[in-house]
């Protein structure tokens, strides 16, 4: 790899000048890559004659590219994507950071052209070099892609290595003695230990977290082992292995968590806290049997992920508005209902991340806690030992709290204490399972909590529905055919001239090819205004509560779901997938 003259002189005099390298050695080095068509830099590195630091500055100051301090960065799955694994380790460079389409790169030896082009063309991004020195590099890599040390630490494995640990299982199977019933203690002990089950079990997880899976399933069946994980709310089989190795891999999980691997026969539930990508991962592990074996469930709450902040979320400025000025009042009830998976726990932490200040004594009771939040007050309901959500609460109320999150309201007795909470003086969050954000009404009604109660403590009422969100590098705008636009409710535009708008997935690297990355919420919420004050009072159906709550603003789940369609945030089909049923409701009801 010939180098500019001019460079290599002003190298040499460089290193010279510092007396970091005589100048027969440097010119000895020069000649060797003239004639060998080789990088300078490159043999500089491996002579080991200058410090890495000491090349890395003089390199910086020549070329004008700046040092790269790796420790800093905490890499993004989603650019890590961009650069795969071979040309990474090929060129030694490390995607840190992208800008719109500028990808900027770590990399020893920016000299060589060859590899800048082929990022170039492999990413289709501008590259922006910056220095860091081999080893550093080499290690750091082998940490991202998963070339580091061997599994059970917290450096990843290497994600194309599946056949070859299912091989090792195979082999591992063939050279053990049967046994009956799953094996004794030691047996398990053994299997769950094993190096290529750990690999395996690694895999599965580190996988889970580049796809951003919100659950993994490990499913045993008659004669295989189905792996699958929800990702964006949509179920995906990863991989099919054979049945003979649940009992190793599910006990594997067991260790991990801290689970008891001997008992088969009742459900355990237990937690994981791994590194991951330098992210501090926690999973929650759910272990049912079911006729063909122990079925595992794995929970991903990956904190550095979620988004948190209100603004994230994808609530309206409207719908911002009144979620504010309830949380910002002193006492009462908010309260955010939908089905398991849409969101509400989220929400919630969301108002707790807003609230939360060392002037506020925050405390949450839930099964269990979901996210680890620094300032407040988290209580794990633990049914076995007597400690109930109302006996939590009872005992939460004695220390004086300012706000209270319930992570879910189940029965008549936890009702009755948060509604009296929200009276006295506390701002209490908490989620009920209904269809719609009125409905919370007539279930609170239905467990026998008056209606005078409900109307002077609830502040606030939401329901809400996660939608896929169109990738913003490949969605492809189209016309709406105007039957669809009729079936939707939708006017089209009266000139003809101005033409509406919609997007659909088409698929691309950044979103797997699946055409939509990450989610976003649609939502109905109304505030208790004295219009539905009066109808709560007068213990109206829910068709005429829904009725006023329309009047006074509510957007229903259909129509903010029309809302981001026409925004280009989701398409067409994923508002119709999440909220069909309750658009049909509606229609039925005019």
């Amino acid at each position: 790899m010939p180098q500019d003259r001019a460079f290599v002189k002003k190298l040499g005099t460089e290193l010279a000048s510092k007396g970091l390298l005589k100048d027969e050695e440097f010119q000895r080095f020069a000649g060797e890559a003239e004639r060998g068509r080789k990088s300078l830099i490159e043999i500089l590195y491996r002579s080991k004659k200058v410090p890495e630091k000491d090349l890395v500055a003089i390199l910086s100051e020549l070329l004008d590219y700046p040092p790269s301090s790796l420790s800093t960065y905490n890499v993004d799955i989603e650019i890590l994507k961009l650069i795969p694994k071979e040309a990474a380790m090929k060129y030694q460079v490390l995607p840190v950071a992208r800008n719109e389409r500028t990808l900027t790169i770590a990399i020893a030896d920016p000299t060589n052209v060859a590899a800048l082009d082929d990022l170039h063309a492999l990413s289709g991004l501008r590259i922006k070099p910056t220095l860091a020195p081999p080893t550093q590099l080499q290690s750091v890599i082998a940490q991202y892609y998963g070339n580091g040390p061997e599994a059970g630490q917290t450096t990843p494995v290497s994600l194309d290595s599946l056949d070859k640990i299912i091989q090792d299982i195979r082999s591992q199977a063939s050279d053990r003695s049967p046994t009956k019933g799953g094996g004794d203690l030691s047996d398990l002990l053994e299997e769950a230990n094993a190096a290529p089950v750990i690999r395996l079990v690694n895999h599965v997880l580190i996988e889970a977290i580049r796809r951003h899976a919100s659950d993994v399933f490990i499913e045993p069946w008659e004669k295989t082992m189905r792996v699958r994980y929800r990702v964006d709310g949509l179920m995906e089989e990863i991989l099919t292995i054979p049945r003979t190795f649940v009992e190793a891999v599910v006990s594997r999980i067991k260790v991990m968590s801290r689970l008891n691997i001997a008992e088969h026969r009742v459900p355990q539930d237990g937690r994981i806290k791994a590194r991951i990508f330098g992210r501090e991962i926690d999973i929650r592990v759910s272990i049912l049997p079911t006729s063909h074996g122990e079925k595992g469930c794995l929970r991903i709450l990956d904190t550095g992920s979620q988004a948190q902040d209100l603004e994230k979320l994808g609530f309206s400025p409207a719908e911002m508005e009144v979620i504010r000025r309830s949380a910002d009042r002193p006492h009462g009830m908010i309260l955010v209902t939908g089905p398991t998976g849409s969101g509400k726990t989220t929400t919630l932490y969301a108002v707790l991340k807003y609230l939360n200040s060392p002037t506020k004594n925050i405390t949450t009771v839930e099964d269990p806690v979901e996210y680890q939040v620094l300032g407040i007050n988290q209580v794990n309901v633990r049914d076995a030992v007597g400690l109930t959500f109302p006996a939590a609460l009872r005992s939460i109320l004695r220390q004086d709290p300012d706000i209270i999150l319930i992570g879910e309201i189940r029965d008549q007795v936890t009702m009755d204490i948060a509604i009296k909470a929200a009276l006295t003086g506390h701002l209490v969050l908490s989620t009920l399972h209904t269809n719609d954000a009125t409905s919370a009404i007539v279930r609170m009604t239905n467990m026998g909590i008056e209606p005078f109660l409900i109307a002077s403590s609830v502040l606030m009422i939401s329901a809400q529905r996660l939608v896929r969100k169109l990738c913003s590098v490949c969605r492809e705008p189209y016309t709406p055919d105007p039957k669809v636009l009729e079936t939707l409710g939708i006017q089209p535009p009266k000139d003809k001239k101005d033409k509406l708008i919609f997007y659909r997935p088409t698929g691309c690297n950044q979103c797997r090819f699946m055409g939509f990355k990450g989610r976003t919420v649609i939502s109905e919420l109304f505030e208790i205004k004295a219009e539905i004050r009066d109808v709560i009072m007068r213990a109206a159906s829910n068709e005429e509560t829904r009725q006023v709550a329309r009047k006074c603003g509510m957007k229903t789940l259909w129509e903010d779901g029309i809302d981001k369609i026409r925004l280009g945030e989701t398409s067409m089909e994923e508002v119709v997938r999440v909220a069909s049923a309750e658009h049909s409701a509606e229609t039925l009801k005019v």
